[in-house]
């Protein structure tokens, strides 16, 4: 149910400026760190989920000196909500992390290479959420930012997810630079069937949850759509079970939400 995942490089003092709008915060000690930075950043990471802080954290991908030196420090801590694995590109990944977890732990499959978007499904299959990397995969392929170009990785992402009976997808973030095309990049990823995004500054949260929820309009379209099926001299265009179906799961995601007007607002930090 998250929409917007909210990377927070885990760096000291990081719980002074910890927003309240992202749906799950997610400590990184991966890319959001310096390599001469990472020891303190376990240590900070480590010493507020033992603590009372509760969060999920960024780990290095699988197999690496840095990806043992990450679950030594936080694999057992109390306040660890779940794992994000950076780069994984084989379902063997996901095991070999979650073998290191207390059971039950779940696991977010980043995905940022091609070898990864081809294993989509095996790797679908072994976490409890997939993510598009999309930094590292355009560098790992050399292909631009058009959303045109990125459709076929997203929708290799979204199809594997609901083959794997998974939630939809996380889309990758908006970088600061680029804010200006935030409320565009939040359009894209929804059209393309994901319903969460990665976010690197808080402040894009709000955004991000707004057009990540059913809108009024769509809410109101629903209803009417439901209404008119249910009139007795109902008439529609193709078949009716597939446009039930979108109708009601637009209301049921809404009312999950807390966005309908006759529902109770959700917590304003999810982390579902």
């Amino acid at each position: 149910m998250a929409r917007t995942w909210l990377l927070q490089p885990g760096r000291p003092g990081f719980w002074r400026s910890l927003p309240s709008d992202a749906d799950v915060v997610v400590l990184d000690i991966e890319d959001g760190l310096p390599a001469a930075e990472k020891p303190a950043g376990r240590r900070a990471v480590a010493e507020w989920l033992y603590g009372d802080g509760s969060a999920w954290v960024r780990i290095s991908s699988a197999g690496t000196p840095d990806w043992h030196a990450d679950l030594d420090v936080v694999a057992a801590a109390p306040g660890l909500r779940g794992i994000m694995l950076a780069k994984v590109e084989s379902a063997h990944d996901v095991v070999a992390t979650a073998q290191r977890l207390p059971a039950g732990t779940p696991v977010v499959a980043l995905i940022e290479s091609a070898l990864g978007i081809e294993s989509a499904l095996e790797i679908a299959r072994s976490c409890a959420r997939i993510a598009f990397g999309i930094g590292d995969f355009r560098r790992d392929t050399g292909m631009c930012a058009d959303p045109m170009v990125l459709a076929y990785p997203r929708a290799r992402l979204v199809i594997a997810s609901r083959a794997a009976g998974l939630p939809a997808p996380i889309d990758g973030p908006t970088l600061r630079i680029n804010a200006a095309e935030l409320p565009r990049d939040t359009e894209v990823a929804k059209a393309a069937g994901m319903t969460g995004r990665l976010c690197l500054d808080g402040e894009h949260a709000g955004t991000i949850n707004a057009l990540m929820s059913p809108s009024s309009d769509e809410i109101d379209s629903a209803r009417a759509t439901l209404a008119r099926l249910d009139a007795p001299t109902s008439q529609y265009d193709g078949s009716a079970g597939p446009t039930r179906a979108r109708a009601e799961a637009i209301l049921d995601l809404a009312a999950k939400l807390g966005v309908l007007s006759d529902s109770p607002a959700a917590p304003s930090n999810l982390q579902w």
